[in-house]
Parts: C-alpha cells; structure tokens; sequence
C-alpha cells in the first residue's frame, strides 16, 4: 500500500460511494482527509468512520457547482491543516434517464453545473494552491460516459467527456510546476447513483451487468484503489490519463 502519511487528501462527495471509500482508503493510507459533500449527515458519517481508525479529518458543507462554496472549502482545508497534496474531484449527480429530445434545458444546465463545472471549479482552487506550495495530485472523476456514447444519458455523456478534456489540458499546463492531474472512468459501480439509475425499470440491473465482460458492477473499493495509485510517488510518471474501470467494457 502506499504512504500517504502527512498528506492532505480534499475530496468532493465523500459522504457515500465512491468518495466515501476513496476517504476511508486514503485514511487507512496515512493521510488527513477533508470530506466536502452537501449532505452534512452522510459527511459527518465518513469523518466518524475514518476518526474510528484514529486518523484526522474534518468536514465541509461543499455545492461544487458554487464556485463561492469551492473556494471556502479548499481555504479551510488549508486553515486546517496547513496544506493541499491531494484533490479528488468526486461529487456528481446522475441525471434524467431519457432521449436527448426529451431532457430539458434544466436537465442539461444542472448537470453541467455540477459533473462539469464543479469540476472546473475545484481544480482552480486546488491548482492555486498547489501552484504556491510546489506540486500536488489530482484525480477528477469522469466515467465510462466519457470515452463513449450512452443512450438515454447524454447531458451526462456531455459532462463526462467535458472532465477528461479538462483534465487532460490542466495535465499539459501543470506538469511542470510538479502538478500531476489524472482521471479515472468506471463501469457502472454499487452506489446511490447507480441504485436510482437500476430502479428505473425491472430488468435494468440484468442489462446493466450483461454489458460488462467481467459480469459484474465495480465495487467503490476497487475504484479508490485506482485513485490511490494515480496519487502515489509510484505513479510519478503518469499525468493527463484517463483510466478506464470498466470490467472489460472497452476492450471489444
């Protein structure tokens, strides 16, 4: 496992899911973790659990699509503990289920404004302060909506494609100020997402897993691993790659 002792890890919608795990992980790993989502209830929880394993963290309230709430949330994680190693750029919503011509102006503006420019916003802050104390890692979370079209999915679709564009353009302009900026895709994985997105009709879960080779959904787990070793001095020379955790997927 690598060592993440004395680092700070910021991560956006850590209160559950992928985000939850990928906190526990770095925890477990050594790190001081910041657990930013706008669930105060689901947050307070991942701090409990990762205080139970006798490590630091704290809580912040965090609409990624504020940009105001971004820029307070980074600021207080550097009030907190002095600095910002490491930031994960989690917190994403689903969306409406549905052909293009039936999502609304508000469908595509809300997703936008939260898988897209939260994403855009939270790299700024972190990127500001990476750039005044030398160096940092990034990890933004894309999907394997953002290396292929998705039926019923597309302002989602959008979003996803929008972060790896992102991540791949801070990559080339950071990289020599010691500023590594990756991105992982996952297949459909067990979360409150994934759940809503199953219980919109009686066989989805079945389509779903009969789409991936390996026959089965991730685990948030297996996910936070992969952000782990993106972040870890072992993976010093890997920046703008977005990789894919799809159980096969892409492999035909």
């Amino acid at each position: 496992m690598a060592d993440f002792s004395n680092q700070v890890t910021f991560i956006t919608g850590a209160g559950s899911g992928i985000g939850r795990a990928t906190a526990l992980a770095f925890a477990q790993a050594g790190a001081q973790v910041v657990v930013a989502d706008v669930n105060e209830t689901n947050g307070q929880q991942t701090v409990a659990e990762i205080l139970q394993l006798g490590r630091e963290a704290r809580f912040i309230a965090c609409d990624v699509a504020n940009p105001d709430d971004v820029e307070k949330a980074v600021k207080y994680t550097i009030e907190q503990f002095g600095r910002l190693d490491i930031g994960i750029n989690n917190a994403g919503i689903g969306g409406k289920y549905a052909r293009l011509v039936d999502q609304t102006f508000d469908d595509w503006n809300r997703m936008l404004a939260v898988n897209l420019s939260g994403v855009f916003y939270c790299m700024q802050s972190e990127i500001r302060q990476m750039l005044v104390q030398g160096g940092g890692k990034i990890v933004n979370l894309s999907s394997i909506a953002g290396v292929r079209g998705l039926v019923k999915a597309a302002p989602y679709t959008a979003a996803k494609h929008g972060v790896i564009g992102l991540t791949k353009t801070a990559a080339l302009e950071y990289v020599r100020h010691n500023i590594r900026v990756n991105a992982v895709c996952p297949v459909y994985t067990h979360s409150a997402m994934v759940d809503e997105l199953i219980n919109s009709s009686p066989d989805m879960e079945n389509r779903l897993r009969r789409a991936i080779p390996i026959g089965r959904f991730g685990q948030p787990e297996e996910i936070a691993q992969a952000i782990l070793w993106l972040c870890s001095d072992e993976n010093a020379f890997c920046t703008g790659q977005a990789i894919q955790m799809d159980g096969g997927l892409t492999a035909g």
